[in-house]
């Protein structure tokens, strides 16, 4: 399996919505995909199989595909706002990220589909992205931010803070680094 990074500045999350959005002449499928996922640290699997329904309120009810396990997820003025501009512009579809393509019509877009898409503005910028940096740029940008790596465990719904730590990306670099900023 290929190795993928975190997004490690909020200006570089931006660039990449803004290229997909792009890339794909002015459809904003995969930028909304890419902001979403950021903004929800779901796993592209249950992104993708996202109903409207889905949403119950201020909340997006889901059972994760891979733990089995029911979450509920609070939605952030960005989310609201993006599935609110999603519902408007497509009201006859039943997923949130649906395509209108005649082969795949009435289907979620494909994971492989949107794995070409962030490979493609990563290649552009010289990042490995793909399908987990959205869920690995949450996480990044939680834990520059000041937040715990427990809470970030919790978020991410992992089984420790070490997966944690792994999975955001702390380099070596960046622990050695607090030896000259925290000495006296």
């Amino acid at each position: 399996m290929k190795i993928v990074e975190a997004v490690k500045t909020e200006s570089d999350a931006e660039t990449i919505s803004r290229k997909l959005t792009l890339n794909a002449k002015g459809n904003t499928l995969y930028a909304d995909i890419w902001r979403f996922g950021v903004n929800t640290a779901l796993r592209i699997s249950d992104l993708l199989t996202l109903t409207f329904d889905d949403v119950q309120g201020e909340r997006l009810v889901i059972t994760e595909g891979k733990t089995g396990k029911t979450r509920s997820i609070k939605l952030n003025t960005s989310a609201k706002t993006l599935i609110g501009r999603r519902r408007a512009a497509h009201p006859t579809h039943a997923y949130l990220f649906q395509v209108d393509s005649n082969r795949a019509k009435g289907k979620a877009v494909s994971r492989i589909a949107v794995a070409n898409a962030f490979k493609a503005v990563g290649d552009e910028m010289g990042l490995a992205l793909g399908t987990h940096s959205m869920r690995k740029t949450r996480g990044w940008l939680m834990h520059s931010g000041g937040k715990s790596i427990e809470l970030i465990c919790k978020v991410l719904n992992h089984s420790s803070p070490a997966v944690t730590m792994a999975y955001i990306g702390i380099t070596q670099a960046e622990v050695d680094a607090t030896y000259d900023d925290f000495g006296f």
